[in-house]
């Protein structure tokens, strides 16, 4: 599998800019990101609606390939749902506001707040919540085509926002041939 991003690195990274309200903190982190990572970081990403696993948000893509997927993700008004059960790995830094989540039979939360770092490992699934708001750095790491029906379902079977499934499937497909091209998996 080819890797560009390093989950610890990306930690670093995040932990850094943080500091002044999130509206400061996100055109730092692109800044931070373009000058590690260079033209592998979308120069003008677009943000589109998300919803997947009965939660409802929004996302900012900064990178896709078949391996690896950098987003900006996150709700002002908070929301909850299901992570999804993926052959991928997902790191999700947290920048502003907090997430709750849980495994199944977990009688307690885990509670991240900002700076903290959850990973999911491949083939877990817990239900997560964001109880009032949060801003996150998601890092993906394995097969990024096979979550993309998961990202699609809820457009499909209970939104019915076709516009936002349309660009999200062009979204992805622009990105990840862009890194086709570029020789990265």
């Amino acid at each position: 599998m080819t890797t560009l991003f390093d989950p610890p690195e990306l930690h670093r990274i995040a932990r850094a800019c943080l500091g002044p309200p999130i509206t400061e903190v996100l055109p730092l982190l692109h800044q931070r990101l373009r000058e590690r990572y260079g033209d592998h970081i979308e120069a003008q990403p677009r943000w589109m609606f998300n919803n997947a696993g009965g939660a409802m948000g929004t996302m900012w893509v900064l990178h896709m390939s078949v391996t690896e997927y950098l987003i900006v993700f996150g709700s002002p008004i908070g929301t909850e749902g299901h992570t999804g059960r993926f052959a991928a790995d997902d790191w999700f830094v947290i920048l502003d506001g907090e997430q709750w989540a849980y495994d199944a039979g977990s009688l307690e939360r885990h509670e991240y707040r900002v700076g903290d770092m959850h990973h999911l490992p491949r083939g877990t699934a817990r239900g997560y919540r964001i109880p009032d708001h949060c801003w996150a750095l998601e890092y993906a790491r394995g097969f990024i085509p096979g979550m993309l029906p998961f990202g699609f379902a809820d457009a499909l079977s209970s939104t019915l926002d076709l516009r936002t499934l349309g660009l999200t499937v062009s979204t992805a497909a622009r990105s990840i041939t862009r890194e086709l091209l570029r020789g990265k998996l």
